[in-house]
């Protein structure tokens, strides 16, 4: 059996290159999620099903777990098949120093990038072990090695905590044949810098790695769809680094 590919966050950047990539890699089904990207989602379904994919939307603020609740709720209805998962969705707030981290502004954050990821996780586990398992790739962030000191240290906060939360679920579930990695993009040609306030930051930065340049979205995903796919049988509780050696 095909398995499911979720996608969280798949509207744009990275999850969007990702359900894009789908078809090249074995999947019978594609499921994306979005929070107010309607139009994005849209937009690579479109992509997914003229390449012949069968391919679900469902709108979900991974903050609310019962909007996560009502993702695996619809995907009930799908084949029965293993569950691949991207655990995508995330927030960046705007470039700031220690003062400008509210605790309301941190709140929101950790509510998206950590508590999210936490409960999409679990509830894609109970999905996988009626459904005849999976595995799991989480997406951090250079940022959680980095720290991005006086622009974006909650960010990477949120990512180190992905981090983890990977090398824990990897020990937890291995025994039941669930992969769990993840991937720490680098400076990525994605909408995030402009989202975080700072759109021309990879025109200053982004020939900084000693590759000599930004990634892009595809190269991102390209890890992915390879820790998840069965050429990386072997693989858990790993991150990779997919940064240009930054």
């Amino acid at each position: 059996m095909k398995p499911t590919l979720l996608v969280t966050g798949g509207s744009a950047g990275i999850g969007a290159a990702t359900a894009r990539l789908a078809p090249e890699y074995g999947y019978g089904h594609v499921a994306l999620s979005y929070n107010s990207d309607a139009a994005g989602a849209q937009a690579v379904a479109a992509d997914l099903r003229a390449a012949g994919l069968g391919t679900t939307v469902i709108g979900c603020d991974v903050a609310d777990p019962a909007s996560v609740a009502a993702l695996f709720g619809g995907l009930q209805t799908l084949p029965d098949a293993p569950l691949h998962l991207v655990n995508n969705a995330g927030i960046v707030m705007p470039a700031g120093k220690l003062a400008d981290l509210t605790p309301e502004r941190v709140a929101q954050l950790f509510a998206v990038n950590v508590f999210g990821a936490i409960e999409v996780a679990r509830q894609a586990v109970m999905y996988m072990r009626a459904h005849g398992g999976g595995h799991i790739v989480n997406v951090s962030s250079a940022a959680a090695r980095l720290g991005s000191a006086g622009q974006y240290v909650d960010y990477a906060a949120s990512k180190g905590a992905i981090d983890t939360l990977t090398l824990g679920l990897a020990d937890e579930l291995a025994p039941e044949g669930i992969r769990v990695n993840a991937v720490r993009p680098g400076l990525i040609e994605t909408a995030i810098h402009a989202k975080g306030g700072d759109p021309d930051r990879l025109k200053r930065i982004g020939a900084s790695p000693p590759l000599g340049r930004p990634g892009s979205a595809d190269e991102v995903a390209r890890g992915i769809l390879w820790l998840l796919s069965d050429d990386a049988s072997y693989v858990t509780r790993t991150i990779l680094d997919v940064a240009g050696g930054r």
